[in-house]
């Protein structure tokens, strides 16, 4: 396995659980401050859409270098 591979995997493993960890930090602060459920929502929401454009930006990164 060369650096490249390895360099690529494991940005894949870490950046997915980076994306778990942040959605348990978000799961945490609204229970701690009872967000209830609409600023539960609201907070997965906001962090959903961080996720989402990032995704989206890698997946259209590789579209275009094809």
């Amino acid at each position: 396995m060369n650096e490249a591979v390895f360099s690529q995997i494991a940005m894949v493993v870490f950046l997915t659980g980076l994306i778990g960890w942040m959605g348990f930090i978000v799961w945490d602060l609204a229970k701690k401050s009872e967000a209830g459920k609409f600023g539960t929502l609201a907070l997965f929401t906001v962090l959903g859409a961080g996720v989402v454009g990032f995704i989206v930006k890698t997946v259209l990164v590789e579209i275009i270098q094809i």
